[in-house]
């Protein structure tokens, strides 16, 4: 099973292609148009995004335009299997607390799956940045989910 998983933005996504044991096959920052290619020209088994809820604050006008972009990827997507996860989901499934922060997520997510590494001796998540540890906690939250540890 091949799994992409997404951190939709107005302008850049993030993404991490996953197999089923949670091995990260590929990952990185990209411009939303390429990603859109990217899911054009690939295949992949299953297709996770973070959706955007309403919490009920005023949002501006990236917040409609990264919503414009989770539907194009949607459609774009060659895959019946699609999801969308929310932030809460994320945030109670790897920390187990609605409390949690960005900070609070990666480190879950280090524990979990081990550490970063460095250039000379690099690890599981090296060369991750902001948004791709996002795009991780999303696929990690959905093949939660479908392997019934995720609520």
């Amino acid at each position: 099973m091949k799994l992409i998983a997404i951190d939709p933005g107005n302008t850049e996504s993030a993404y991490v292609v996953l197999d089923e044991n949670y091995k990260i096959l590929e990952f990185g920052k990209i411009e939303n148009n390429a990603l859109n290619w990217k899911l054009h020209g690939s295949y992949y088994d299953d297709f996770v995004i973070e959706m955007i809820a309403s919490y009920g604050m005023a949002v501006g006008k990236e917040v409609f335009d990264t919503c414009v972009w989770i539907g194009r990827f949607w459609e774009t997507a060659k895959t019946q299997n699609k999801a969308y996860v929310y932030r809460k989901e994320e945030k109670m499934n790897l920390c187990g607390s609605m409390r949690a922060k960005d900070t609070n997520i990666r480190q879950a997510l280090i524990d979990r799956f081990g550490v970063v590494g460095t250039k000379k001796m690099p690890g599981i998540f090296y060369g991750f940045a902001k948004d791709i540890w996002a795009a991780m906690a999303v696929g990690v939250t959905y093949l939660d989910k479908v392997n019934g540890g995720c609520e």
